[in-house]
């Protein structure tokens, strides 16, 4: 990260214990759907899902049967919160501090989409997965970026803790600097993925020249990271430290 840029955005999450998350700065996305992945849980807008302590966000999935207001009934329950139409962003460095969960079947993220999405649909709106990590993956996280032509596999690659390390054990920062054709992926500073136009698939097309919006959640099953199962202990917590944006 340059050391020139400017903080443009940020959420500390400083607000007394058992807040709810600014509802300046972030959203509730809510829903038992599946979120195009198959995934177990229901999202709400619930203090129990998603709230402030001790300076950290804490976004919980719990083990609990709930029906929402569309009437779907899920076996989990957790957070996915967003800053679109409160903030979005093109270019620049983007970073978050997280302790993440752990556990078969669980699925945190710190991404991003395109703030077009409701005008174009995704994936030509874009994604950035800044941190997806699977709980089975225990020592491994992934960056990569989805758009027209590489949608469902995406283009990344994964960073993998030394000496058998669980992301779960500490807090770590993870980060992108994006240019105008390039976006440079980060694990505690350490650059270990560059993307550029060039890494497209033929008839692939490069959509990271738009602003873009932050999405914070944890999801409980799915295609990729697969169901909890006997070994899954919950509930689970992502913390976040702090969201930053500089220029």
């Amino acid at each position: 990260m340059a050391s020139a840029q400017t903080l443009i955005w940020s959420d500390e999450f400083s607000q007394p214990n058992g807040s709810p998350p600014d509802p300046a700065k972030w959203s509730f996305q809510i829903g038992g759907g599946g979120w195009g992945n198959n995934e177990l849980e229901y999202y709400t807008s619930r203090q129990k899902n998603a709230h402030i302590s001790n300076n950290n966000l804490v976004i919980t999935a719990f083990n609990e049967k709930y029906t929402g207001p569309d009437g779907i009934t899920r076996n989990y329950t957790s957070a996915r919160m967003m800053t679109l139409y409160k903030f979005s962003q093109m270019y620049g460095h983007f970073e978050a501090r997280i302790k993440i969960p752990y556990g078969q079947g669980l699925w945190p993220t710190f991404w991003m989409l395109g703030d077009n999405i409701d005008k174009v649909g995704w994936p030509a709106c874009g994604e950035i997965d800044i941190m997806e990590n699977i709980g089975s993956e225990p020592s491994i996280i992934h960056g990569t970026i989805h758009g027209p032509g590489y949608k469902r596999a995406g283009i990344g690659a994964a960073f993998t803790l030394p000496n058998n390390q669980h992301f779960s054990a500490n807090y770590h920062v993870f980060s992108i600097d994006w240019y105008p054709n390039s976006v440079k992926f980060y694990v505690d500073g350490t650059l270990y993925e560059t993307r550029t136009p060039k890494d497209l698939p033929l008839g692939g097309v490069w959509v990271f020249d738009h602003p873009f919006y932050i999405l914070l959640n944890v999801a409980v099953g799915g295609n990729w990271p697969g169901d909890p199962d006997a070994t899954t202990v919950f509930p689970q917590t992502m913390l976040v430290d702090y969201v930053r944006v500089y220029q």
